[in-house]
């Protein structure tokens, strides 16, 4: 049964949230359809350009993300405090460049003679939009409706082009976000279409390593003008217990060392040279190996994060435990 996006995402347990979209039956997003013959490559320039957009209107930041042949994904994270400290007329004008204004509030904010009951009118719809900027299923309903607008226009077709909300998954705390990281990042990898971190194009990782070796103007301009990624150095908790303890280089060397277990294929086997990330934040590698391997497919897990942290959320939202919790018990160790 689908479940409320209220029922999932909740800012004061977690900022950090993965959210996947898949394309409805045989429609493509971006890759090369076999069947038909077409290609949509060009496409994953469109994913890439829109995320970037909204990240600069929303306070949602981009962790990772990975852009697939028929579905994305996007590790984000949702910065609730920055959007309290915007004026109504930043507020405002971060929203006009994605949908109208009503004359009202152009009024109000233009500071001509109204009435004090058009003046509160004018607050409450700024205030509206103020919580909509920080509201996950607004960031995805303006990246997956411009999408869908957009590849349908392409392709003379009207009608459904995402087979439904986007999924998403609460991550609870520092583990269950390099996890999660982690997996989006080589999902090129699984899937066989690349074999090492740096060929996965169209991957947050890809872009890190680009910017390490080159420099921000030029990676990103050989991206394509990909989103700018929260830096795993400056990730802050905001009061949650998301506090990071790893670089961006020790993240790097983790999708590495996994990517390359992946590839050979050492199913049960834990390959020399294991990062002490791991061993920092209390993971077992071997089951880490395991997750980020297979993944879950199972949308029923809506939380990942050790048990206490599982049930502590579980609780905040009226619900006696998540789907999962068992698993991630055994994939975290207990840091006491």
């Amino acid at each position: 049964m689908t479940r409320a996006r209220r029922e999932l995402v909740h800012l004061e347990t977690t900022s950090y949230y993965h959210c996947i979209s898949r394309c409805v039956r045989r429609a493509f997003l971006c890759g090369r359809d076999a069947h038909s013959g077409r290609d949509f490559e060009h496409r994953r320039g469109w994913v890439l350009e829109r995320v970037r957009e909204l990240q600069i209107i929303f306070a949602v930041e981009v962790c990772a993300y990975a852009v697939m042949s028929n579905h994305y994904h996007l590790v984000l994270r949702v910065d609730s405090g920055r959007a309290g400290e915007w004026s109504d007329d930043e507020v405002a004008a971060r929203w006009a460049r994605l949908y109208s204004r009503p004359v009202l509030v152009d009024r109000v904010l233009r500071g001509e003679r109204v009435s004090d009951a058009e003046r509160d009118a004018a607050r409450r719809v700024i205030a509206e939009w103020r919580s909509r900027l920080v509201d996950l299923s607004w960031f995805m309903r303006s990246l997956n409706e411009h999408l869908a607008r957009r590849a349908n226009q392409e392709d003379g077709c009207k009608g459904r082009f995402w087979e439904g909300r986007f999924k998403c998954q609460a991550l609870l705390d520092e583990a269950a976000v390099l996890t999660c990281m982690s997996y989006v990042d080589l999902n090129p990898i699984r899937a066989g279409m690349a074999y090492t971190p740096e060929d996965s194009n169209f991957t947050s990782v890809r872009q890190r390593i680009l910017e390490l070796s080159v420099g921000d103007g030029s990676a990103r301009e050989s991206l394509q003008a990909c989103p700018d990624l929260v830096s795993l150095d400056a990730c802050e908790s905001g009061g949650h217990a998301n506090d990071f303890v790893f670089s961006t280089p020790d993240y790097l060397e983790l999708v590495d060392w996994c990517g390359r277990a992946i590839r050979e294929d050492k199913r049960g086997a834990i390959p020399a040279g294991m990062p002490s990330i791991l061993a920092r934040l209390n993971i077992d590698a071997q089951r880490f190996l395991s997750h980020v391997r297979c993944g879950r497919r199972d949308h029923q897990v809506v939380a990942m994060g050790r048990e206490p942290r599982m049930r502590e959320a579980a609780a905040r939202l009226g619900r006696n435990y998540f789907k999962g919790q068992a698993q991630f018990a055994r994939l975290y160790l207990s840091a006491d």
